[in-house]
């Protein structure tokens, strides 16, 4: 027989071998060519940053961390999801910020004249969680807290949360502050900081990769952007964290600004601390990404002092109007109906006790047809005289399929649940056990298409320590939005802080795929 015969049956006897094989693993209706929606699975791998919490020896600091049961633990069994995993939080290596490196503006000295190398580090996780379902805390006191980074795999990926809360007790930042840790980006807006001569804010950049980042930091005030004489090219090393005081990066005094942060190279986790001489202290987190229309849910109903802070992004102004949604209903606030600001600009505006004693939401929407993205802020004082406590709500995403925030105390926390459309929400919502014990427990609740819901969430029966807060919208429901407010009085003075819940994203789209045979005859 000649080669080419035999190299065309060995051809032949291949593909039908391929044909054959193809036919056997093939799933079952594979002839179907027709497009099918992409599956929603459980995410293989979750990271979160917590900044370093505070330059206070006084500081009295707890960790918590949750992963939820549900559809994602379902979803994975008998998959490579299906391995328990891990979940931990990690120091971040310290950064000898303002040894002689201008990368890094400010970021030398704490508020005590402290290098931020003088912390200890450590690779001993700080916090680790074991099971879905069952929430984990830590604590740390005094000032060399660090940074911490964090990741999470197999079933304990899908929603992992985590918050680090901060109690001092006494000096110029005594106060209550809380922030959740948040998963890294390259793109990150705060509107609400200052550098007004009554505020310290710091920026706080954390690089959870192996590589450096480099970061630029760009102020917005009244007037537009603020001439900065230091903010590009900012170095964070790797798995580091570097904090950067936002005085020592421009001369002018602003009591409200806008500080916007991109990397060039890399990513990282960005939150803003403020502390106020006369009004305690507590995070400033990043608001939702530019939108036409913002929502800032549960401002709390004893507020005694709201601020708006609002940037236009983009070439032209944004006009705004501004609805207060409470228990009964949507309304305008008095003598503050719309809001009108300039492009590249930051605007404020006093709110003053918006709430008159009943929880709310604002609500930002476009006027007649603008369509100018805007991002935002509110600054919420509770309190009078000596004994204020501040706290920052930004705008916020909607809760999607379910979102998670940590360290409740019985007695001490309450969520507020907003529906600022049209229709109304169904929400499910689940108490966790407690970290050191207790039951979960679950209620839904309804919440009226333009309202606000606050509500005393249902304690873990037999609760010990602290526990974790689940909340379920029914996807045939209108959008919900929804935060925590926790509170622990000392000394007449009102600490709190509020956290906003936005999606967890605890599941990902993966197109459907088959196999197709007729590339072989190409």
């Amino acid at each position: 027989m000649k080669r080419t015969t035999l190299s065309l049956a060995a051809g032949a006897a291949a593909l039908a071998a391929l044909t054959g094989f193809a036919s056997l693993t093939a799933p079952a209706g594979s002839a179907d060519t027709g497009a099918k929606a992409p599956a929603r699975l459980p995410v293989e791998r979750s990271s979160l940053l917590c900044p370093a919490p505070s330059n206070s020896d006084l500081a009295q600091t707890t960790y918590t961390a949750f992963t939820p049961k549900g559809a994602a633990q379902s979803a994975a069994q008998g998959t490579s999801q299906g391995k328990p995993g891990t979940a931990v939080l990690t120091p971040a290596v310290p950064t000898p910020a303002g040894d002689g490196d201008p990368a890094a503006p400010g970021a030398g000295k704490d508020g005590k004249g402290k290098k931020a190398s003088d912390k200890p580090a450590s690779d001993k996780p700080v916090l680790a969680l074991k099971e879905p379902g069952k929430p984990a805390a830590a604590t740390a006191s005094g000032a060399d807290a660090p940074a911490l980074t964090g990741s999470a795999d197999g079933l304990l990926a899908p929603g992992w949360a985590a918050q680090q809360t901060t109690q001092i007790t006494g000096g110029v930042g005594r106060a209550l502050l809380g922030t959740n840790c948040t998963a890294p980006d390259a793109d990150f807006w705060f509107p609400g900081a200052s550098t007004a001569k009554d505020r310290q804010d710091y920026v706080h950049l954390t690089n959870p990769d192996d590589t450096a980042a480099v970061a630029d930091i760009d102020l917005f005030g009244k007037d537009g952007p603020v001439k900065a004489d230091i903010g590009e090219g900012i170095t964070i090393p790797a798995k580091s964290s570097v904090p950067v005081l936002l005085s020592t990066l421009t001369g002018t005094v602003a009591d409200d600004l806008t500080v916007h942060i991109t990397t060039r190279a890399g990513r990282i986790g960005a939150v803003v601390q403020a502390t106020d001489a006369k009004a305690g202290a507590d995070w400033l987190p990043a608001s939702a990404d530019p939108a036409v229309s913002q929502v800032f849910p549960g401002i709390p109903g004893d507020a005694t002092d709201v601020r708006l802070i609002v940037h236009a992004k983009g070439a032209d102004d944004a006009d705004l109007k501004v609805k207060l949604a409470s228990k009964g209903g949507s309304f305008a606030p008095a003598e503050l109906d719309t809001v009108h600001v300039k492009s590249g600009m930051t605007a404020s505006f006093d709110l003053k006790n918006v709430t008159r004693g009943e929880a709310g939401s604002l609500v930002l929407t476009p006027d007649a047809d603008d369509d100018t993205p805007v991002v935002a802020a509110l600054r919420v004082v509770r309190g009078t005289g000596d004994k204020q406590e501040i706290a920052f709500i930004p705008a916020a995403g909607p809760v999607g399929t379910r979102a998670t925030v940590t360290d409740n105390r019985d007695k001490a926390s309450t969520l507020a649940l907003t529906a600022p459309g049209t229709k109304d929400a169904t929400v499910k919502v689940t108490s966790s056990a407690g970290t050191e014990g207790g039951e979960q427990q679950s209620k839904t609740y309804t919440v009226k298409a333009g309202t606000t819901l606050a509500v005393d969430p249902p304690a873990p029966t037999g609760l010990k320590g602290s526990y974790a807060l689940t909340v379920e919208p029914d996807p045939n429901g209108g959008p919900v939005y929804a935060s925590r407010t926790l509170a622990v009085p000392q000394d007449g003075v009102p600490m709190f802080t509020v956290q906003t819940l936005s999606d967890d994203k605890g599941t990902v789209a993966v197109p459907a795929a088959s196999q197709d045979l007729t590339v072989l005859e190409k």
